[in-house]
């Protein structure tokens, strides 16, 4: 007992604390991906608790029952225009056949929402409310996926708008094609003689294996696509994997488990279905959210690096890192070789990236380093914003620590003013001493 208890207690100290002490500078290629995959489970993990996706998957579920009908109305509108609106409402029933008793009753609110806004003075208003609805969802979903990668800013308006009425519009396309594709394979190697042999076999696997492909494929785009950030293809496809397969999982279960859920009709007679609809709204929610933690952390990982020994850095530490990474961007500029980005600073030197990024974020901020942006690959760097020849330590300390609010205090006591005026002349007095000891020059 006492053995397992040791070993539980490293295993913790290893998960809690050092396995974030290895870069993957220091791994082998096997190493690497096992501690990569180790790293992005801990990471959703602590995701899934920080950012609070039960709340999110409530309010998307809440998001979602208002925006239903508006969102199936257009569908159905754009389908109708291409002239395959009752296909469209074949394939909905047939892929939502556990909810049996909710999608008819959706379609008939459909049919009456789009019937209010074929004429008169219900048209352009119509129109609007529908447009807003619709477009009011897909702004929410991405402002829960934007929380979760931690990005500030959504796209504008018209960005927005322009990819998600572009999904709308090629959805039925997609759903008429890759129907009418496995109809036309299907009827096609019928008529081959090894059809009952080899072929019959492996197309009851493939249409078994289709609504895992479409749910992966969906998935991805979706991991790909909606956040406002660049995410890399093979992160959104390994998180689109995961979904796409839990999220079928989930489905046989609910279909199964809707079978041994027959009391609710006693207790919510012909609403049973609202409970049940709700519950896998859900779920589904919190499914599709834990993709999009996975999706994150496995391009992030490396952001987490030391983060323990980070977030408890000594002031002397921070100052020592700091004043490092201001040496490095200066001599390159210097020397005048290319500036480095943020990623390049920390793989040269083993240097956590989350550091290496608040750092730099401090000495923009204060003028001392300035970003310059490309634009064609996206990529941020960094050079000297002050004469090189003049950027002493004394600036860097003068600026670091002068930035911000002072004396914002009222009504002062006297003993708290004339403190404040020694304390002063002291660090003043401090800093003297590196007023000609030039940034560029400490390695002399």
């Amino acid at each position: 007992m006492s053995k397992l208890i040791l070993f539980i207690q490293g295993l913790y100290q290893f998960v809690r604390y050092d396995i974030w002490r290895i870069t993957e500078h220091e791994l082998t290629k096997t190493r690497k991906f096992t501690y990569r995959t180790l790293k992005t489970i801990v990471i959703s993990v602590r995701g899934f608790i920080d950012d609070q996706l039960n709340t999110k998957a409530s309010a998307l579920t809440y998001s979602i029952l208002f925006a239903a009908v508006p969102c199936v109305a257009l569908l159905l509108a754009i389908s109708k225009g291409f002239g395959i609106e009752t296909y469209i409402k074949n394939w909905m029933l047939e892929s939502f056949s556990e909810h049996t008793e909710v999608i008819p009753n959706l379609m008939d609110f459909v049919e009456r929402y789009l019937s209010t806004t074929r004429g008169g003075v219900f048209l352009g208003v119509g129109i609007v409310i529908l447009l807003w609805s619709v477009m009011s969802f897909f702004m929410q979903v991405e402002g829960a996926f934007n929380d979760i990668w931690q990005v500030k800013k959504s796209r504008s308006f018209v960005r927005q708008f322009t990819i998600y009425f572009s999904t709308i519009l090629i959805l039925p396309i997609l759903i008429v094609v890759s129907s009418g594709l496995s109809i036309y394979i299907h009827t096609f190697f019928s008529q081959s003689f090894l059809y009952d042999i080899i072929i019959s076999p492996i197309i009851r696997f493939g249409v078994k294996l289709t609504p895992f492909v479409l749910n992966w494929i969906i998935f991805t785009l979706l991991y790909l696509l909606i956040p406002n950030t660049k995410v890399r293809f093979i992160n959104a496809l390994v998180a689109g994997i995961f979904t796409g397969t839990a999220f079928q999982l989930f489905q046989a279960l609910y279909i199964s488990g809707q079978i041994n859920l027959s009391r609710y009709n006693i207790v919510y007679g012909s609403f049973a279905a609202i409970p049940l609809l709700l519950l896998w709204l859900r779920i589904s929610c919190l499914i599709i959210l834990l993709g999009a933690e996975i999706s994150y952390a496995m391009q992030n990982t490396h952001f987490f690096e030391y983060e323990t020994d980070t977030k408890n850095i000594s002031r002397r530490y921070k100052d020592f890192i700091t004043i490092f990474i201001t040496h490095v961007v200066v001599k390159r500029f210097e020397a005048q070789e290319p500036a480095w980005s943020s990623e390049d600073i920390a793989q040269q030197y083993n240097l956590p990236i989350r550091m290496v990024n608040q750092i730099l974020f401090e000495l923009v901020d204060v003028k001392i380093l300035s970003v310059i942006y490309d634009e064609k690959s996206g990529e941020k760097t960094y050079q000297p914003a002050f004469d090189i020849n003049k950027l002493s330590l004394y600036v860097l300390f003068d600026k670091l620590e002068s930035h911000g609010s002072e004396q914002f205090l009222t009504n002062k006591k006297v003993e708290l003013e004339d403190f404040w005026k020694k304390i002063l002349v002291l660090q003043e007095s401090r800093k003297e001493l590196f007023r000609d000891v030039l940034i560029k020059d400490i390695e002399k």
